[in-house]
């Protein structure tokens, strides 16, 4: 017996009839971990949107969510869909004017915040909009309404029958109003309708093999590559659990020992890299065996002999068990998408039997596009397309997207949905790439981030970038050189390596700001630079670079909160360091043609 899901909250019927017993979401509440069964999640949702039409809310009514991943995000999410209102997701981290530009933009009427801080945040906003604007909490704070409130008003209106309000609501209704990054711009309000969420929740489905019972999320809901995800892992009857922080991810995932768990690959980057800082303080057989595996996995293939087979089994046993046992000892899958994903990572963590799927899409796209999946994976590309969805390449390299997933438009911008979804229905994703042989989609670099030297030459920076990160000594890295005679790079160490490193070699690590200008430093870099370049053309090896003392962050306003960078702000943030290297450049130039041969 199943339900028939054609809007998402249809989920909760297909989880009643399918899956009444299991745990439907737990997260924690004050470092204990408290589950939510598919009937409380259930109860509570239906309770929740009884209240919220008590206290007026309408179809088409815009009620935002402000918090981190908690079980509350769920409830109030399927407690405003099912009544045919649209869910608003503001991240945590988001600025206040964009705060504001949102909830005055969506003609937002509610808000629930996860704490008093947010609250404060929301508030400050709330007070410069033009409307009112009622704030709930999910925690307990002074003065604040709690969003149980509503709960309990919703249980004392049983004569609301949510049956009406749920066939009110068809399945091309619009679900949510999502605000893309607003770097180049004002944030735009992407359209998408449960049709969008459902066909591709069903339809990337592929991804999760029979016996995923529990599933890790970390990644913010906010963005609809992890909202879909998780609906996935309801359709599969899938517990979600909530890390508490990205501070707390390690203990969790030996908490929950998830069968699964989606991620960017920066995550798994870090993931191995501190498993490379242990191997190579091993000494002896142990060391040579940790290598030798290690050289093992960079060679895997899905179709190997019998020969390599029997060593992969081996290095397995010795090493690789320690990583499987580093992420839980139970992962089945991890779905990987908001970058590219370093091929050499992906053979690695397959070897080390934990396969990678790498996906591709875009907010516009609900997300996915295409994705690797058991039986249909190629390394180094993003995929397949999922069924019902249509790829192809543009004249000028673009790919363009046609179906179920393309966003209905942007809210309010019929001028940029048009410039976006030309009329035949190709959605224009500004990303290059080309399809390959069995349809598997190479995404090769953003459209808006190649740069054209000074030579006319074109560089796609994500390609060069991707190579650098499996450099154990640098953390982030930005190829930049639009019309510059040469590209250059701006580059983050990763400190905890650098201080080991310098440990080594006798260097007194003073602080992170004095040693990124330590003369040995720079020239161990500038090794790292030459080693990472010498495969790449002529006009792309990085000539020259500056290494920053700061990691950039979502909250310094440098990355996206899907940690992709934002380049511009990057550019304007570090506009003197950049023009120095090339000034400095420049000077040795004419030095050097001034010295007489």
């Amino acid at each position: 017996m199943s339900a028939t899901i054609t809007r998402v909250f249809d989920l909760l019927k297909h989880n009643r009839i399918n899956f009444p017993k299991n745990n439907f979401v737990c997260g924690k509440i004050r470092g204990e971990w408290v589950n939510y069964s598919t009937e409380m999640f259930c109860e509570l949702s239906d309770n929740l949107s009884r209240g919220l039409i008590a206290s007026g809310v309408k179809k088409g009514d815009r009620i935002a969510v402000m918090s981190p991943n908690r079980p509350e995000w769920n409830i109030t999410d399927f407690a405003i869909m099912q009544i045919g209102a649209y869910q608003v997701p503001l991240y945590p981290t988001l600025p206040d004017h964009d705060v504001r530009f949102i909830l005055e933009n969506a003609e937002v009427s509610m808000v629930f915040v996860a704490d008093g801080s947010l609250y404060s945040k929301v508030k400050s906003a709330c007070e410069l909009c033009r409307r009112e604007i009622a704030i709930y909490s999910f925690d307990e704070v002074a003065e604040v309404p709690d969003w149980k409130r509503l709960v309990a008003e919703g249980q004392m209106q049983s004569d609301i029958d949510l049956e009406s309000y749920r066939e009110e609501v068809k399945p091309e209704d619009i679900l949510t109003l999502i605000y893309t990054s607003g770097t180049t711009g004002t944030p735009k309000g992407v359209m998408l309708t449960h049709n969008n969420l459902v066909k591709n929740f069903q339809n990337s489905a592929v991804l999760l093999p029979a016996g995923i019972g529990s599933a890790l999320s970390f990644l913010p809901l906010s963005h609809i590559f992890e909202r879909m995800v998780v609906y996935l892992y309801m359709y599969n009857g899938t517990a979600v659990y909530y890390a508490e922080s990205m501070e707390t991810i390690v203990a969790d995932i030996q908490h929950v020992k998830p069968n699964a768990f989606s991620t960017v690959p920066r995550l798994l980057e870090k993931v191995y890299d501190k498993i490379m800082e242990k191997g190579k303080e091993l000494a002896g057989l142990k060391k040579n065996i940790f290598f030798w595996s290690l050289a093992l996995a960079e060679k895997f293939e899905l179709q190997r002999g019998w020969m390599y087979r029997a060593q992969l089994g081996i290095a397995r046993k010795l090493v690789f068990k320690k990583w499987q046992a580093a992420l839980g000892g139970n992962i089945v899958v991890i779905i990987s998408g908001g970058a590219a994903l370093n091929a050499r990572l992906a053979r690695i963590f397959w070897a080390a039997g934990m396969p990678v799927f790498e996906g591709y899409g875009l907010t516009e796209t609900s997300p996915v596009i295409t994705v690797n999946y058991f039986g249909h994976t190629m390394f180094g590309t993003v995929g397949p397309p999922i069924n019902g969805v249509e790829v192809k390449i543009a004249d000028d390299g673009e790919v363009l997207v046609r179906g179920h997933a393309v966003m209905k438009g942007y809210y309010g911008r019929e001028d940029l949905t048009a410039e976006t979804i030309d009329a035949e229905g190709w959605f224009h994703t500004g990303d290059i790439g080309e399809l390959l042989e069995g349809g598997f989609l190479k995404i090769t670099d953003r459209k808006k981030e190649m740069f054209k030297t000074a030579g006319g030459k074109y560089i796609a920076p994500q390609i060069i970038e991707n190579k650098f990160k499996e450099a154990p000594l640098l953390e982030q890295v930005m190829v930049l050189g639009e019309n510059r005679k040469f590209p250059m790079a701006l580059i983050v160490p990763n400190f905890t390596a650098l201080r080991n490193w310098a440990a080594k070699k006798g260097i007194e690590y003073t602080s992170d700001a004095q040693m990124v200008s330590h003369p040995v430093v720079v020239d161990k870099f500038n090794r790292v630079v030459e080693e990472t370049c010498k495969d790449f053309g002529k006009w792309e090896r990085v000539k020259r670079f500056a290494l920053l003392p700061k990691l950039w962050t979502i909250d310094g306003g440098e990355l996206t909160p899907k940690l992709s960078l934002k380049r511009k702000v990057i550019l304007e943030k570090f506009k003197d360091e950049i023009e120095r290297v090339y000034l400095d450049a420049e000077h040795y130039r004419a030095e050097e043609n001034s010295t007489p041969h």
